[in-house]
């Protein structure tokens, strides 16, 4: 945002952002509360779900310079569809909604790069559906495992900087535990992955990304 908005505004938003720190746990938004505003990720690592049926389900991931809360834009909703919580503390910075929208009326190019990025998380919205319908959990599991390494990149141990459960895991691959705790077992057996604790190795990256194509 801060690189999309014109020189002249920087003052103005700089007057109207609130920066928030928040603990591991929290919910910086909860499905069905009032849109009240929207949120950027400053430093930190929050997931974004939504309930499905009796159970959650992960829509993505979010970190540095993410943007929070814009599926509660709408002409006709009032409400937050998804939830917001930190996974590690974090430093999100906040904009009511008035603000966002005049933001967005006067800097064409912020509202630019919002319509494409908006496209492309309709797209990968689509993906994700039919590879929940279609693909196997071995198969989602190593998209979710290279998409995660991707967007948090790799530590030192050359584990996946992002500390998960595999209940996490498990609702981002619409899988129950069971089978994602199995199926890890599997990937690890196949030489694609190591566990080091909490934290995943990808060993294979080759081999994961040719599994991601079956099924296809």
């Amino acid at each position: 945002m801060c690189r999309g908005i014109l020189p002249e505004w920087k003052p103005a938003l700089d007057k109207h952002r609130k920066n928030y720190s928040v603990k591991k746990g929290e919910s910086i938004i909860r499905e069905g509360d009032i849109v009240n505003g929207i949120y950027f990720v400053y430093s930190g690592k929050l997931k974004i779900h939504k309930k499905w049926g009796n159970k959650e389900l992960i829509i993505r991931f979010a970190t540095n310079g993410a943007i929070i809360g814009h599926r509660g834009l709408s002409s006709n909703i009032e409400t937050f569809p998804v939830s917001a919580t930190a996974l590690e503390p974090s430093i999100v910075c906040f904009l009511e909604l008035d603000f966002f929208l005049a933001t967005l009326r006067v800097n064409h190019e912020f509202a630019y790069r919002l319509l494409l990025f908006f496209a492309d998380e309709l797209q990968e919205s689509e993906r994700r559906m039919r590879d929940l319908a279609l693909k196997s959990v071995k198969t989602r599991l190593a998209s979710a495992l290279l998409q995660l390494s991707q967007l948090f990149g790799i530590n030192e141990n050359r584990c996946i900087n992002l500390d998960l459960s595999r209940n996490d895991l498990a609702c981002f691959t619409g899988a129950t535990y069971e089978t994602v705790f199995r199926t890890i077992n599997e990937l690890v057996q196949d030489g694609l992955i190591t566990l080091d604790e909490k934290k995943i190795q990808i060993t294979n990256p080759c081999g994961l990304e040719a599994l991601t194509k079956e099924n296809s």
